[in-house]
C-alpha cells in the first residue's frame, strides 16, 4: 500500500472508494458539502434518517451513481468535533480501512480535517487497520487489496509537509507490523534462532551493530536464571543485542529488554490446554523491541538505543527446571522456583542485570509477564512500574500520544512480603493475589539503582475481537509507546 499527496479537487478526484471523516451532529469540515452538493445532499440525509450520525469508527459505504468520479464514498464517524484527537483520526481511518477489504477496491482518495496536522494518524490507522497475516493460507480471499491511496489536500498545504509526515508514518507503520509478523508466526517458525537470524536481517538493513550469545557464551556470563528455563527445550537459547547509536558519542543510551519466550507451555507447571496456542505470543516483547530499534534508525532519531532480547522455549522434558528448584542469577542473587510458568522475570532478571553494563540513562523492559495484568487491565491498557517518576510520567504521555495507553500500579515495598522465601533470596512467584504488582517487584531487585519502567503487555499484546485499527491477532503494541518516547526525549 502506496500513500500519495494530491491536491484535486475530491469530486473530481478518479478512484474506488472517497473516504470522507466525518464528525457527529456538527458542522463538517468543507468537503463534506462540496462532496454532499454533487449528490444532491444525499449524505446530509442519511444523517437526518439517522442511517449514520459520525459516532466513532461507525462507517458507511454509499454509491455515486456517476455523480462524481469517485466511484463510492466511506463515511467514516470521528466522533464529536470538540473531542478530536489524532487517536480518535487513528481509530476512524483504522475502521474505514477494515469496512474496504471488498473486492475491486484498489484505489483509494482520502480526504482529513485540519491540514496536515493529522496526517500520519490517518495514515498509521489505515496501514495499520488493514493489516493482515495471511503468509500460511494457501487459498487467498477474493480481495485484491488497496494499492494506492492519495491524501487530497488544500492548495494551502504543502506536498513537501504532507510527504513528510507520509515517511514518518510508514517507518514506524512497517516496524509495528514487523512486530506483528513475528508474534503471528507460528512457534514452530519463531524460535529462538529465528529471533536471532531476524536480528541479524535488521542490523543489515538499518546498521544497528548487534551481536548474539549461544548458551557456552551465556554460561560464561552467568546468565543461570535464562538459561534454566530454556532448559527443557531442544532449541538452543539465544542472548540478542541490537545496538543503534544516532546520539552524540558518549551520551548514555536508553535500554529496551524485550521477553523473548518463543513458546511458553508453563514448564512442568504446565499449563491448561486452552488457549496454549496463543502463547507462541510470549515473545511480544522482544518483538516490540526489535521493531523500535528498526523505527528509530528509519527515523534517524538522534538517540543511543540498546535492545536487549533473552530468548528461549520454555517446555517440560526430563532436563527442565523444576518447582523447588534454587537458582543463582547473573546478579549473584538467589532464586527459589516455586512456579516454572512464573518464567519471563528469569529470563528478564538476568538480562536487566546485563543491561547496567551500558551505564544506561533508562532501563525499560517489555513483557507479557502476567495473566494477573490482563485481569486487571483486560486488554485496553498496559501495566505501568517503575522506580523513577519522571520516566513513568514521560511513558504516560506518550502513551496518551499514540493510543497505546498505560495504567500506573503501585510498586510498594509491602509487596516484597509476596516474594519472601525460606531457603533462598526470593522466590520467583508470589502465589495468586498482586501477581502484576509482585512480578515487576521481583524485577526491581535487578536493576539496582538505575531509572526503571516495566511495561506489562500481556493484555495488550494481542486483541481478541478486532476494532478500528487493530485487527484480530497480534497487535504491536509497544513499538509506536516508545518510539514516540525516545522522540519527546531528544526533544528535552
Amino acid at each position: 500500500m502506496k500513500f500519495l499527496c494530491g491536491h484535486e479537487n475530491p469530486v473530481q478526484h478518479v478512484c474506488h472508494v472517497l473516504v470522507i471523516p466525518c464528525f457527529e451532529n456538527s458542522d463538517q469540515e468543507s468537503y463534506f458539502s462540496q462532496v454532499d452538493e454533487q449528490l444532491g445532499g444525499y449524505l446530509t440525509a442519511l444523517y437526518s434518517r439517522k442511517e449514520f450520525t459520525g459516532a466513532l469508527n461507525k462507517v458507511k459505504l454509499v454509491h455515486t451513481l456517476g455523480k462524481i468520479s469517485p466511484e463510492r464514498v466511506l463515511m467514516t464517524g470521528l466522533g464529536k468535533r470538540k473531542e478530536l484527537t489524532a487517536d480518535k483520526v487513528r481509530q476512524a481511518c483504522g475502521a474505514a480501512a477494515q469496512a474496504l477489504r471488498i473486492p475491486g477496491v484498489c484505489t483509494v482518495g482520502m480526504l482529513l480535517p485540519a491540514g496536515v496536522e493529522h496526517v500520519r494518524s490517518a495514515v498509521e490507522g489505515f496501514s495499520l487497520g488493514g493489516y493482515s497475516f495471511d503468509l500460511y493460507k494457501t487459498k487467498q480471499e477474493e480481495t485484491v487489496g488497496i494499492e494506492t491511496v492519495t491524501i487530497l489536500c488544500d492548495d494551502k498545504v504543502s506536498s513537501e509537509a504532507v510527504e513528510k509526515e507520509i515517511g514518518e508514518a510508514e517507518a514506524i507503520i512497517g516496524a509495528v507490523c514487523f512486530a506483528r509478523d513475528l508474534v503471528s508466526q507460528p512457534g514452530n517458525v519463531a524460535t529462538p534462532s529465528y529471533l536471532a537470524e531476524r536480528a541479524v536481517e535488521i542490523s543489515g538493513k538499518y546498521n544497528l551493530g548487534y551481536y548474539i550469545w549461544d548458551r557456552e557464551e551465556m554460561e560464561k556470563h552467568s546468565m543461570e536464571a535464562l538459561l534454566a528455563v530454556a532448559k527443557g527445550s531442544h532449541q538452543p537459547p539465544k542472548f540478542i543485542a541490537l545496538e543503534y547509536r544516532g546520539g552524540e558519542e558518549g551520551v548514555a543510551p536508553t535500554v529496551l529488554v524485550g521477553k523473548g519466550v518463543t513458546f511458553d507451555s508453563g514448564g512442568i507447571s504446565l499449563k491448561p490446554r486452552e488457549g496454549m496456542e496463543k502463547m507462541k505470543s510470549d515473545m511480544a516483547g522482544a518483538a516490540v523491541v526489535m521493531g523500535t530499534l528498526m523505527a528509530v534508525a528509519g527515523l534517524k532519531l538522534r538517540v543511543n538505543v540498546v535492545g536487549l532480547i533473552p530468548a528461549v522455549e520454555n517446555l517440560p522434558g526430563g532436563a527442565a527446571f523444576k518447582p523447588g528448584d534454587v537458582i543463582k542469577s547473573m546478579s549473584g542473587q538467589t532464586i527459589e522456583i516455586n512456579n516454572t510458568d512464573a518464567e519471563g522475570r528469569l529470563v528478564l532478571c538476568d538480562a536487566l542485570h546485563h543491561a547496567q553494563t551500558y551505564q544506561p540513562s533508562a532501563i525499560i523492559d517489555i513483557a507479557t509477564l502476567t495473566g494477573a495484568c490482563v485481569v486487571a487491565l483486560g486488554g485496553f491498557a498496559t501495566g505501568l512500574m517503575g522506580n523513577d517518576d519522571l520516566l513513568k510520567r514521560s511513558l504516560e504521555k506518550a502513551g496518551q500520544a499514540t493510543g497505546e495507553r498505560v495504567w500506573e500500579l503501585p510498586l510498594w515495598e509491602e509487596y516484597g512480603e509476596l516474594m519472601k522465601s525460606d531457603i533462598a533470596d526470593m522466590k520467583n512467584s508470589g502465589g495468586p493475589t498482586a501477581g502484576t504488582i509482585s512480578a515487576a517487584w521481583f524485577l526491581k531487585n535487578f536493576v539496582d539503582t538505575t531509572k526503571w519502567a516495566h511495561l506489562d503487555i500481556a493484555g495488550t499484546a494481542w486483541e481478541e475481537k478486532g476494532r478500528h485499527y487493530l485487527p484480530k491477532g497480534a497487535t504491536g503494541t509497544g513499538v509506536r509507546l516508545l518510539v514516540e518516547y525516545l522522540r519527546n526525549s531528544v526533544a528535552t
